[in-house]
This record gives C-alpha cells, structure tokens and sequence, in this order.
C-alpha cells in the first residue's frame, strides 16, 4: 500500500513559473523586459493620415491603461501625420509612446519623413515583407540605420500570414530531403523563429544594440503559438512581445487569446502583451486594453483595479438583485478609480465579494477585503456584511444596494487613506 505524502509534500508553491531573464529595453518611459513589469499595449485602427481621429483614440487607449499604442504608417500622408499625432497628445497631457508599424515601404517613408522617424518612439518592422529578392537586405538595413541615427527601439515582428517565403522555402527544401521529414507546420514554426533570430542578428550586425530590439512571431492558432513561443523563448534572451495575430471577435478572440498568452505567461514567457481583437462595428477599441489588464491581474502579475468578486447565481439565486449589485459595485469602482488612485494609493489591491446566497456567500465575503452575501431563494432577507473577514453589519431593505457602496467608499478612505494606508505600506 502506498504511503500518504507528507504535509512538507503538498506544500507545492502556487503561482507562476520564474519570469524568463531578458534584455531590458527603454521605449520612451516605459520599460519592457529586464525586470519590469509585463507592458500592456494596443494599436489604433484609425486611418493614421486623419489626426484628429488617431489622437482621440490614442488618448482613449492611453486612459484606458494602455502603455504603448502602436498606430499604422503605410503611406506619405500618415507618416506626415505622425509629428502632428505626437504633438496633439503631448499638449493634452498624454506622454503614451507611440509606435510606427511599418510594412513594405517603412525604408522610405522613414527616410522622407525625417519628423516622422524622430516623432515615434519606436518601429516596428515585419522580415517577411521588409522587402523582397535583392532589395531585401538594403531596404532592412536602411530601416536599421534610421533607429540608429534616432536612438529608437525596434520590434522585429514575425507573422505567420507574411512569413519570409525564401526562408520557408528553403527550409521546407531541406526538410523534404530528410529521411524522415518533420511535419509541416513544425519546418514553418522553425522559419518563423530563425526569420527573427537571422533579423535581429543582422541588426546587431549594423549596430543596433540588444537593449534596442524586441521580437514577436505571432500566429492565430492557439497551440502554434504556444510552440512558437517556447522555441524562440529557449533561444534568445532578447525582450519578447506577445499576442496571438487575428485573434476573431467578441468571446472567440478573448478565449483564444487568454488561453495561448495565459499559458505562456505562467512559463514565465512574455514582456508586453496586446489581445488583437476584431472589434464589433463601432465597437469600443478599448476592450483589447481591458482585456490585458484583466488577464494579467486575474493570473496575479499585475493590479489595474480593485476585484470584485460574485457568484454566478444557480436556483437558490432566483432574485437578480446581487447580479445587479455586482453590476454597480463593478461600475463605480471603474468610475471612481481615476479619483482613488490619486488620493488613495493601493486601492487597486482591494478586493471585493458580491455574493448570492448562503452556501458560499459568507466564506467568500470572509477572504475578500470587503463583502456582501445577499439572501438566496428562501433566505431571510437580510444581507450580513465583512470587513477584513469580520462581520461588521447585516444590512436589509430597500437601500441595500446604496448602503453598501457607501460602505466601499467608507472603507476605501479608511483602509487607503491617511495613517492607516502608510502604516500597513510600511508593513
């Protein structure tokens, strides 16, 4: 018969794997990589030549908690744009750092527009279309000296839809002449990374410090990307910028991409990430940004906003009361977090429970900072609430609801605000 394991043998540590050791890079003031934390970011679907509407949605991305905000630069008049784009949110007060993502003729729309290439804080060129046959080496390098000259960080990005052709072909030549051939889809994930390693090394070549290059090889297959991703991971120690390409929309595109990035980013792969999100005709850009900050914070890398907490409600929830309150608790915290980020530091630390009835109602308000499990199906009508896993007070009647967000907003100022937040910092 088998032992039992010991207590010493189910203390298995909960969390992620180590964070992979990578170069640090500086891409205007934020930093992706080395130590810092996991960047979120975004890209704008304006046409970039129309400035007023690029600048609202780059301030709407910024607001929203997006770090860097990468904006399309394929022809003349968006890349005269650019310096405009720069200056409108400066004198708006957003310092985002925005990215120039170019493709086919980044060579020479950065040589032409010298104010573009000095405006953008740093450019994001694709191998498999940098330029083709003999040009394609001159036009890479001519990309290479412009961020050598503005002292700008470049992300060499890999995509599978526009993979370097004579590389692939090469290798799937080779590969073919095995004894016995690997599968396709594992010679076309070897091009994808050595396109990324040969670029980068060749950059290196011409000048360009590690410090100054980020690498992505982007697919939209949930497992290839995985496989991807650990291959040029075990490779390289150059920052990695992570996001599954098409992704799709509406819950499609967030489960596939919450998927493929959660499993890498608890292998401890990963340096900034971006959802990209088919949005809905006239849909919010935004939800690509709130899609980072809450997989990062629900994975425990980061913390953007309080958490709240609530059931999902089954037959003993037959009232929709506590969905509605969780609905508002969720709202005002959102409102109320530009304010309380300011005035109390930590906030976003908190915890809250919205809870539906009694069976996990009061354990679940007990583990959150601050908690209500609300009278299920048959339940006496009354709604005990905790406090730092106390019972402080059974609230009933009509104002409910109001009771206990003016309930959060006493605890907020009174857990991270004045001598009590700097004592419990200090602790």
């Amino acid at each position: 018969m088998q032992d039992r394991p010991s207590l010493a043998d189910l203390a298995i540590k909960a969390g992620p794997a180590q964070r992979r050791r990578s170069v640090a890079v500086k891409i205007g003031d934020v930093t992706v990589g080395g130590e810092a934390p996991i960047a979120v970011q975004s890209m704008t679907n304006t046409d970039t030549a129309d400035v007023e509407a690029t600048v609202k949605q780059v301030a709407a991305l910024a607001r929203a908690g997006s770090e860097l905000v990468r904006v399309t630069v394929d022809r003349d008049e968006a890349a005269a744009a650019v310096p405009h784009i720069r200056d409108r949110l400066h004198a708006a007060g957003i310092d985002v750092p925005i990215i120039g993502d170019f493709h086919y003729i980044g060579h020479k729309l950065l040589a032409e527009h010298p104010a573009c290439a000095e405006a953008l804080a740093k450019y994001r060129i694709n191998p498999g279309n940098v330029g083709f046959r003999n040009k394609r080496v001159s036009q890479f390098d001519a990309i290479i000296d412009k961020a050598l000259h503005y002292d700008k960080p470049v992300r060499i990005g890999v995509n599978w839809g526009s993979l370097d052709q004579e590389l692939l072909t090469l290798l799937m030549d080779d590969n073919g002449r095995m004894e016995k051939p690997l599968p396709a889809t594992a010679v076309m994930r070897e091009a994808m990374v050595r396109s990324a390693l040969l670029s980068a090394g060749r950059a290196e070549e011409l000048g360009l410090a590690k410090e100054k290059i980020i690498l992505s090889a982007k697919v939209s297959d949930v497992q290839q990307l995985i496989a991807v991703y650990r291959m040029l991971a075990s490779r390289c120690d150059y920052a990695l910028h992570l996001g599954l390409t098409e992704a799709g929309m509406s819950s499609k595109g967030l489960i596939a991409s919450s998927a493929a990035m959660g499993i890498l980013l608890q292998e401890g792969i990963g340096d900034t990430i971006r959802y990209s999100l088919t949005p809905e005709p006239g849909g919010d850009r935004t939800l690509e940004v709130k899609a980072c900050q809450e997989l990062l914070q629900t994975m425990g890398f980061r913390q953007f906003l309080p958490i709240v907490s609530a059931c999902p409600g089954c037959g003993r929830t037959t009232s929709s009361l506590f969905q509605e309150l969780a609905r508002d608790i969720q709202n005002h915290i959102a409102e109320r977090m530009p304010a309380w980020r300011e005035t109390y530091p930590g906030v976003e630390r908190m915890s809250v429970a919205v809870m539906g009835c009694i069976v996990n109602g009061p354990g679940e308000s007990k583990h959150a900072d601050i908690g209500i499990s609300l009278p299920g199906t048959g339940e006496q009508p009354a709604a005990p609430v905790f406090i730092d896993g106390e019972k402080a007070t059974t609230l009933r009647g009509p104002n409910l609801a109001a009771d206990f967000t003016a309930m959060v907003e006493e605890y907020v100022a009174r857990r991270y605000g004045g001598e009590t937040a700097r004592r419990d910092d200090a602790a």
